[in-house]
């Protein structure tokens, strides 16, 4: 059984964040652990209040599960305050060091879901911390999961319709650079507010397709780019390519989208493990 990590906040409903994370990893066989950076107040009817984590327990979180249940891949979520960015900028640091004979580790996939804002307009990372995300957290991940909003905030300009995807991607991994090992970040833009709601995959290598996409119609879209960056990552730590891991983790969303029994009075959560019933 293979052990990843899910480090992002806590939704009471559990329609995203921590809770529907780990079932998203069940739904991929695989087992998941958790690292809270905030709680919200929230439901299917959207976020009420935000509260961080304090950054040493985030710390001592990490640590204590990196001792015991280290990793093979890491989805980052919401992270709300800048002191619990500069701790998980800390710790990607210590899952990528070196060994006493500057050996290094072998490297482990680390997805992030760069979450900004909520669908109802609440705002999920403190002021400058778009600046601090840009600056110091996109170079430690392998890949970064943006909506079209997040993609615009991240790489600057607009970035509204389906033309505007790939040139916004390939500026923001231009000026992300590369890691010291070489390597490029790589880009899922989710574009679920698309007609078609076609997704956009850029790999480190510098290249792009689109991962056609299907509309469903249903109230039940709580957490789809939540689960969509889990499954990406569930998917590349079971050894898949990251066209197939982007076309399977949209497959799966599409599925948990169509299996979903409406509940709460507003955008409820999808069905996170409809694969496990098949």
């Amino acid at each position: 059984m293979q052990t990843v990590l899910t480090i992002a906040g806590f939704d009471p409903s559990s329609g995203a964040g921590v809770t529907a994370d780990l079932m998203v990893f069940a739904a991929h066989g695989l087992f998941g652990t958790a690292c809270i950076t905030a709680l919200t107040v929230q439901s299917t009817t959207g976020v009420k209040s935000t509260h961080p984590v304090e950054s040493r327990i985030v710390a001592e979180t990490l640590s204590c599960l990196h001792d015991d249940l280290r990793p093979v891949g890491v989805k980052i979520g919401m992270l709300y305050s800048a002191a619990n960015l500069s701790v998980v900028c800390d710790y990607l640091e210590i899952l990528n060091r070196k060994d006493s004979h500057s050996v290094r580790i072998p490297r482990i996939p680390i997805v992030l879901d760069p979450v900004i804002r909520s669908t109802s307009g609440r705002e999920l990372l403190e002021p400058g911390g778009v600046i601090l995300l840009r600056e110091r957290l996109l170079g430690r991940v392998d890949w970064v999961t943006p909506n079209l909003e997040e993609l615009a905030a991240l790489a600057g300009g607009s970035v509204a319709r389906s033309e505007d995807i790939p040139e916004a991607c390939r500026r923001l991994q231009a000026e992300t650079g590369k890691d010291e090992d070489g390597r490029q970040l790589g880009i899922l833009a989710t574009g679920g507010h698309l007609e078609p709601p076609n997704d956009f995959l850029l790999t480190p290598d510098g290249e792009g397709l689109w991962i056609p996409g299907e509309r469903v119609n249903t109230g039940s879209t709580h957490g789809t780019g939540c689960a969509l960056s889990s499954a990406f990552l569930g998917r590349l730590v079971r050894g898949e390519t990251p066209e197939q891991a982007a076309a399977g983790a949209k497959r799966y969303v599409t599925g948990a989208l169509k299996a979903a029994t409406p509940i709460g009075h507003g955008h409820g959560p999808m069905k996170y493990l409809w694969t496990l019933s098949q």
